[in-house]
């Protein structure tokens, strides 16, 4: 299997777990809103639409205009085969995702549970991003490409005393005016490793970014809210590590929530 397309054929043959056009997705339904941590000055706006079928969730946050709220009405109980052929792409990257999630659930999977604590936004994204930058095996000094900027993360991984490239298709400079390119072809070609978001799956770029990881035989990390369960499927297949955090996530809860580190074995 090398592509995300591959995986989506191989689900809909059955060789993932039972057949989706006898499961239904349960509920489809979309989550638009905004945030910004203090002592920033960008405000993250962020939409998803999401997919229920049995204990799982899966999602996939998606650029303006890429879905519209019908989809919860056209989807919801309908078979999961149906959504991952008819659907516009975010809903059958949050189906594909779903699916995987619920034929193998992280919460029973061999992965490190990580919990983050009871805080504020501020404190959770912080714990959040040590735990992904907690995957990256670098020495100092290496560079960093962080395909989907938080700014956060850009600080954790600067922590670790790595140099970050930050690449973003909507933010132009992190925090600390640092610029942002949107061509992550100017970054992938110089980095020592690789931290990519799981909305890479969602807008088609991960592919590209996985090609050329493994081309380079580069570390590749992925970071999944989009697709965590997707993203899985390609660990030892160019994805080094994985930060699995499955909705409900932890920008919606005061409370404790978990996410899930994966690291292919070798």
């Amino acid at each position: 299997m090398s592509t995300v397309d591959d995986l989506v054929a191989e689900v809909l043959a059955g060789r993932h777990g039972p057949d989706p056009a006898g499961i239904a997705a349960t509920s489809v339904f979309w989550v638009h809103h905004g945030t910004r941590l203090a002592g920033g000055d960008t405000t993250y706006r962020n939409q998803y639409v999401l997919a229920r079928v049995g204990t799982a969730f899966g999602a996939c946050a998606f650029a303006e205009g890429d879905a519209d709220p019908a989809v919860c009405a056209n989807y919801s109980g309908a078979p999961v085969a149906r959504l991952l052929t008819e659907a516009p792409a975010p809903v059958r990257v949050a189906a594909l995702d779903a699916y995987l999630g619920s034929v193998r659930p992280h919460r029973t999977s061999d992965a490190e549970r990580v919990v983050l604590p009871v805080g504020t936004p501020e404190e959770r994204a912080r714990a959040r991003d040590a735990a992904v930058a907690g995957l990256l095996d670098v020495p100092a000094g290496a560079k960093v490409a962080l395909i989907g900027v938080v700014n956060p993360l850009v600080a954790a991984i600067r922590e670790r005393g790595a140099e970050c490239l930050p690449c973003d298709l909507s933010l132009k400079t992190t925090q600390w005016g640092d610029p942002v390119t949107p061509d992550m072809r100017d970054v992938l070609g110089v980095a020592d490793a690789v931290v990519a978001t799981g909305m890479t799956i969602g807008n088609g770029t991960f592919d590209e970014i996985l090609r050329s990881c493994r081309s380079r035989e580069i570390p590749l990390i992925v970071y999944a809210q989009t697709a965590s369960a997707v993203a899985r499927h390609f660990l030892g297949e160019g994805v080094t590590a994985l930060s699995a955090e499955p909705f409900p996530f932890s920008q919606f809860s005061a409370d404790e929530t978990a996410l899930y580190r994966y690291r292919a074995r070798t």
